[in-house]
């Protein structure tokens, strides 16, 4: 499954620059994309990959070895574990700029590749792939199911639950204990590590208080941020900054915790199956934490995304502000009959967003009173989000 619209940006995009970035986490298809891409182009095309000894030893010497593929697109995979090619690849760009030089496919993010962005400024632009959405999956594969399983390839389209939760365990343990060393070139505590991100998983969805986390893991307040950073950077969690302005109001000033992909997060906290995952403590969260994702995937960076939360306990799961400036307000339940808390009633008289809207699972859409919205998230996705200008 390779996202026909993903292809088609980055076709466009390689029709003009001489290098194009496909970044993001690892297993998410990145070779997979770029090799068919590469039947795409009108040039004959050369795959590396610097995790390959065969690979790693052509690239010896690499300006004498790059040099004489002038005439190919080279596919370089897992172009972070070797941060010195950087200024050569903008030294051959420079000698013969042309569209479709280089393809470069990294699981680091360009704030972690700092030398791509500085040696290679004016010639590359950047491609994020995420794991499978909702609505690449959907009507072929159930929401539950895509929620449950996220959207890793390998986890999504296991043949049942054992084995996509065994893929997934496997990918915690490999990340912690590998691929970490791999992107910033040295060791860290694997076990601190895996503590932490154990710990993570059950602070999806709440404030994050990086105090609070060092003094119960007796780690410094410098290390947990490090390995915040380093997670984020792997594209395996982001946060949702607080909306505030000047509005009179004692407001939360601390951004809120997700995972990206619901499936890694079940595997953290041991959900395995549908029943563990309505049973849990946490569904709450997982669905919050779902939805918010599965929006930021179909509306793209050209939005911003926060939430809004009053010492007083007033508070919306998610504010959407729209390249023209607009606010939808966001309210996220797990269930088809929600009720709508004071909370957000108070929330959107303080904000007077555009839209308003209640995220459910799946239920019929209807209007509610004040210009509220109730509907499914796949008819939020396909239809209502389009609306939002």
């Amino acid at each position: 499954m390779i996202s026909r619209t993903a292809t088609d940006a980055i076709l466009a995009d390689l029709a003009f620059f001489p290098v194009i970035a496909i970044v993001g986490a690892r297993q998410v298809g990145k070779t997979t994309l770029a090799k068919s891409i590469g039947q795409h182009i009108q040039k004959p095309t050369l795959y590396l990959d610097l995790e390959s000894e065969d690979d790693l030893a052509k690239l010896s010497s690499p300006e004498t070895y790059l040099a004489n593929h002038f005439d190919k697109c080279v596919i370089i995979d897992e172009v972070q574990t070797m941060p010195r090619l950087f200024p050569l690849l903008r030294s051959l760009v420079d000698k013969q700029r042309e569209p479709a030089r280089f393809i470069l496919l990294g699981s680091a993010s360009p704030e972690l590749l700092r030398n791509s962005s500085e040696s290679l400024a004016g010639r590359i632009v950047f491609h994020e792939l995420s794991p499978f959405s909702l609505l690449e999956v959907s009507p072929s594969f159930p929401m539950r199911e895509h929620w449950l399983r996220g959207g890793f390839p390998e986890a999504f389209l296991a043949a049942n639950y054992n084995l996509s939760r065994r893929w997934l365990d496997n990918f915690i343990k490999t990340f912690i204990e590998r691929d970490i060393r791999r992107i910033i070139g040295y060791e860290i505590d694997a076990p601190a590590m895996s503590r932490f991100v154990r710990m993570l998983g059950h602070l999806h969805g709440q404030i994050l208080n990086v105090a609070d986390l060092s003094r119960s893991m007796d780690i410094s307040v410098q290390s947990i941020n490090k390995y915040l950073h380093l997670l984020e950077g792997s594209f395996l969690t982001q946060k949702l900054e607080p909306y505030f302005r000047n509005l009179g109001k004692r407001l939360t000033k601390s951004p809120k915790f997700y995972f990206q992909d619901s499936g890694f997060h079940h595997a953290l906290v041991r959900i395995a199956d549908l029943e563990a995952l309505y049973a849990s403590p946490q569904i709450g969260a997982s669905w919050e934490g779902y939805v918010i994702a599965q929006i930021r995937r179909v509306a793209g960076e050209k939005h911003n995304y926060f939430f809004y939360r009053t010492q007083h306990g007033a508070e919306i799961d998610l504010l959407l502000e729209t390249p023209s400036g607009k606010l939808a307000a966001i309210e996220i339940k797990y269930s088809n009959s929600p009720s709508i808390s004071k909370g957000f009633y108070q929330s959107c008289e303080d904000l007077k967003p555009d839209y308003k809207f209640i995220i459910t699972p799946d239920s019929e859409s209807y209007w509610r009173d004040q210009g509220i919205r109730v509907c499914g998230l796949l008819e939020f996705l396909r239809e209502e989000l389009m609306g939002i200008g």
